[in-house]
């Protein structure tokens, strides 16, 4: 990264909640961006189906993939058919399924990781919805996803009986990942982490210097990779130790990705 580039981005990781504020104007093309999507650049919906990318949102990852020589990439749970369905037509270098997906080049068929976690699993999973009504099974193909966003008080017993469920699998099967009002079970092999470090690899991302901005636990393993590349983190919604600086909401996430866009496009006239 440009001198020029890390001083700008120091100075702004130190801002904290005034980061929305704060523009980047050095040359993108010696840094990649690396997006979290639910909870960091899209608001959290009642249910995953009710996402919504916004015609603003596709207008400013467009123009950074163009600005960053598309070193541009999502970083997600969801499987990468499912982001370019989220965000079509659009498509973009992705991470999916936690690590299980990767597709460095947009437009190909992604690499995969890992194998899907068995379908005796995922019944034993789903059958957990019985709980109580408001507990939305997600099957990701890769994993599965037990939301509990609209049963809020039934959290702490499906915690408890996933927990039981995997205890019983062979060592090194499955791994359960908490998150925002879900708790979800994938191959024990894979993280995002892991495929950041992959991703990171392959150009345009190969030698350059990763932004990476995620919300949630799952995210915190790939803050602990992002300075091995001399990248930078930046947490959502909550100071994560040991990341350079934090965004309150995914609005201002977006706010500050489109002033990237205006501001290099003033400055190229």
């Amino acid at each position: 990264m440009h001198p020029a580039q890390q001083t700008s981005l120091m100075q702004t990781a130190n801002l904290d909640v005034e980061i929305a504020t704060t523009s980047l104007t050095s040359d993108l093309r010696e840094g990649a961006i690396l997006l979290d999507i639910d909870g960091t650049i899209v608001d959290i919906a009642p249910t995953p189906r009710q996402v919504w990318i916004s015609p603003e949102l596709r207008h400013t990852l467009t123009c950074l993939r163009e600005l960053t020589g598309d070193a541009l990439a999502l970083v997600s749970g969801r499987m990468v058919s499912e982001i370019d369905l989220l965000f079509a037509p659009l498509e973009l270098a992705a991470i999916g399924g936690h690590g299980t997906e990767i597709r460095p080049v947009p437009g190909t068929e992604p690499q995969t990781r890992a194998a899907s976690l068995s379908r005796d699993l995922k019944l034993r999973l789903a059958a957990l919805s019985e709980l109580g009504p408001g507990i939305l099974v997600e099957d990701k193909g890769y994993s599965l996803a037990l939301h509990y966003r609209l049963a809020p008080d039934l959290g702490p017993a499906l915690h408890a009986a996933v927990a039981r469920i995997c205890a019983l699998m062979p060592s090194g099967t499955a791994e359960i990942m908490p998150g925002k009002a879900v708790v979800e079970v994938k191959p024990a092999c894979v993280s995002k982490a892991l495929a950041v470090r992959e991703l990171m690899k392959y150009p345009p991302f190969a030698g350059r210097h990763p932004i990476f901005i995620g919300d949630d636990v799952t995210d915190e393993p790939v803050f602990e990779v992002i300075p091995t590349f001399g990248g930078l983190g930046f947490s959502v919604g909550r100071n994560v130790p040991g990341v350079n600086g934090h965004f309150d909401k995914p609005e201002d996430v977006r706010s500050w990705l489109a002033r990237i866009v205006a501001d290099r496009r003033n400055a190229a006239g």
